[in-house]
């Protein structure tokens, strides 16, 4: 049996290319080849990519529900992606969406990209919001939403580990990237075997070579080539297609987490109004899916309904996959909150300086450093006074971590924000059951009534186990309590958000939110005096000047001079969040019995889910950082998409990992 790799390649910093310029055309020098060719290089991608793979008839006549998919290998520059973007504008109809993926080991930096993209004025508008979301240059999937109806998804790192770490498939592919000569690592038949098994049935490709290691490697691993006419100096190209692509045998090893048959929805109905629940209900929305979102109380009724609260993460000193789902989602949320469009301001990236209060936090943080040379723009190890100079309050730790992209959120607005947005219905109700009918569900409503829907998504934190199909999914209550006070004119805050055992965010209309307390298994939300006390004396021990210029400008800490709001947030028993499809516990502890007697023998049956049925919950107190990566998750699966995490993250957010975990162990849940 082919075991499937769950390895990553290391979490890190990519290197930037060193770039020679001519009349504005990059030229690499380490390659020691172009990105374009100067003066016709769009005629040329033109021809090569769009006219060979037929793009201009193909969009014309696409009427599927999922969006047409093309891969690239090689973004360069990203002149390919925006002539194929600018071609779908042309020729789709309305209803079309296009989903595009491009894999780059050397990304440009965002000044180079600007100065190369400036060569072609016809593209400036596609070129401008490329530019705007320009990620940084860290190892990963990176997704872009272009407009509602254009994904990117820049998967940076190796071409082909890049490929065969993805989840999902392609309609046509731009077999890109410097020339054979130049760069033979690339032009490998791994990267070939990994393009046909991520390939749609009847999927193209073209490349401007005609090298023998290409043909040799396209016919190996099952594609049909011809050669074509070629452009300007080059006589002939390459272009054909591949009818039947090899089976992935990547699931072998874990058959159980084989993605469920999906059909198109036209109207999902969503359990909850928190921040789960919003982000799944805005993907779908924006994917022109009709949703619905049933709220016992009001949006932002439960943990998500903090005035403030912090975007940040805390990541493992040694990579793990729950360090790499987390960081995804702090970058994706970084670029997904700076692209909500409302009329007021629903976060603030400032900075989240992530303190260590202890001689073992620190020599903790400054592993995770040592072993994550990720870009300062990231996360960079910091000591003091250049904490103090950051935070721009005096800090007594002597180390910490400073995320640049992180910050505070409004996410009872957000909730509200996102809720408003077109293609999604509130209605109020309490939901008490499902039932599955032959074509979707119904909903039973606890005052009797009933609703009816295609797909389900359940984001009710840790009220989300309560049905009979999710009963068996783990969950744990946590109860947190912020703690708030009105800071007078001469007492200055932090100026960014200062984590420790809790944490403190910058005043927001002469206010300061800080907390919140951790009590586990408790699912109260009574304001209590016992847990503001904790707040003030975590307040005390993470800034200790802050509550002495409070104390000395008339304030008393003390609990009845605090305001305050008690939630519930939930969490699993490995501390990552749920996102995805149900699946059936009791057929899963029948088909994989076996493992409770031996862990390699697997049954090589895919695995057994309520069909239409998804679940969003979890996120403990960081969905901010995971919830809306987790919604684009649940959406892209629901829509046929390729996904935005690569394959082994992907399944490592999966509901079924406890039930598995559980059957291993002999455990009877």
């Amino acid at each position: 049996m082919t075991q499937r790799s769950n390895a990553l390649p290391p979490l890190a910093a990519l290197t930037t290319p060193t770039l020679t310029w001519n009349e504005g055309a990059p030229h690499a020098t380490a390659f020691d080849d172009i990105y374009f060719t100067r003066g016709d290089g769009r005629a040329e991608t033109e021809h090569v990519f769009l006219g060979a793979n037929h793009l201009p008839e193909r969009f014309t006549a696409w009427e599927a529900a999922r969006p047409f998919v093309i891969g690239e290998t090689g973004f360069g520059t990203g002149l390919n992606m925006l002539c194929a973007w600018a071609c779908f504008e042309q020729h789709a109809p309305s209803s079309a969406r296009l989903h595009l993926l491009s894999t780059e080991k050397f990304p440009l930096e965002l000044a180079a990209l600007e100065q190369a993209l400036a060569s072609w004025p016809s593209l400036a508008t596609y070129a401008q919001a490329l530019c705007g979301q320009w990620p940084t240059a860290v190892s990963g999937i990176h997704r872009l939403h272009l407009t509602d109806r254009v994904t990117l998804d820049l998967h940076f790192g190796d071409t082909t580990e890049r490929l065969e770490q993805l989840d999902g498939q392609v309609d046509a592919w731009f077999l890109d990237g410097f020339a054979p000569s130049k760069n033979p690592d690339m032009w490998q038949p791994e990267l070939f075997n990994a393009m046909a098994a991520r390939s749609h049935p009847g999927a193209t490709f073209a490349t401007f070579t005609c090298a023998g290691i290409v043909k040799r490697g396209l016919k190996a691993a099952g594609f049909n080539w011809k050669k074509v006419p070629g452009y300007g100096r080059k006589r002939e190209m390459l272009a054909g297609s591949i009818e039947a692509p090899p089976a992935d045998h990547r699931r072998q090893a874990t058959p159980w987490f084989i993605p469920p048959p999906t059909a198109p929805a036209k109207h999902v109905v969503i359990v909850g109004a928190g921040l789960a629940g919003s982000s799944v209900a805005a993907a779908l929305a924006r994917r022109g899916i009709k949703v619905t979102v049933v709220e016992r109380e009001a949006p932002g009724a439960g943990g998500s309904g903090n005035r403030q609260g912090a975007l940040y993460v805390k990541l493992a000193a040694e990579t793990n996959h729950q360090s790499r789902v987390y960081l995804a989602g702090l970058l994706y949320s970084q670029r997904w909150l700076t692209q909500q469009n409302s009329p007021q301001s629903l976060w603030q990236p400032c900075g989240v300086v992530q303190l260590a209060s202890s001689d073992k936090e620190a020599r903790r943080q400054q592993r995770f450093i040592e072993q994550h040379p990720l870009p300062p723009d990231v996360v960079t190890g910091m000591e003091n006074p250049a904490l103090t100079e950051t935070a721009a309050i005096p800090l007594t730790a002597p180390h910490g971590l400073y995320y640049p992209q992180a910050g505070w959120v409004r996410p009872k607005a957000l909730c509200e924000y996102l809720l408003s947005q077109p293609g999604i219905s509130l209605q109020q109700g309490d939901v008490s059951s499902l039932t599955q009918l032959e074509n979707g569900w119904q909903l039973n409503l606890a005052d009797g009534s009933t609703l009816g829907a295609d797909q389900v998504v359940i984001a009710s934190a840790h009220l989300a186990n309560r049905f009979t199909q999710t009963a068996e999914l783990p969950l744990q209550s946590v109860r947190g309590q912020i703690s708030e006070i009105t800071l007078p004119d001469e007492v200055a805050g932090p100026k960014r958000v200062v984590c420790a055992g809790g944490y403190v965010a910058p005043a927001l209309e002469g206010v300061l939110t800080f907390g919140a307390s951790f009590v586990p298994n408790n699912a109260t939300t009574d304001v209590t005096d016992d847990d503001h006390q904790r707040n003030i004396d975590e307040l005390r021990q993470t800034l200790p000047a802050l509550v002495e210029a409070l104390e000395k400008a008339g304030i008393e800490l003390s609990p009845e001079n605090l305001k305050g709001r008690a939630a519930v947030r939930a969490a699993s028993p490995d501390k990552t969040p749920y996102a995805g499809p149900v699946p059936v516990a009791e057929a899963w502890r029948t088909d994989y019995s076996l493992l409770s007697k031996d862990a390699t023998r697997v049954a090589e049956i895919p695995g057994r889910h309520h069909p239409g049925l998804w679940i969003s919950t979890a996120h403990g107190s960081r969905g901010l950082a995971s919830a809306p990566l987790c919604a684009e998750v649940i959406a892209s699966r629901i829509c046929d998409e390729p996904m935005p995490l690569e394959a082994p993250l992907v399944d490592h957010l999966h509901p079924g990992r406890r039930i598995i975990s559980a059957i291993i162990r002999g455990e009877n849940a």
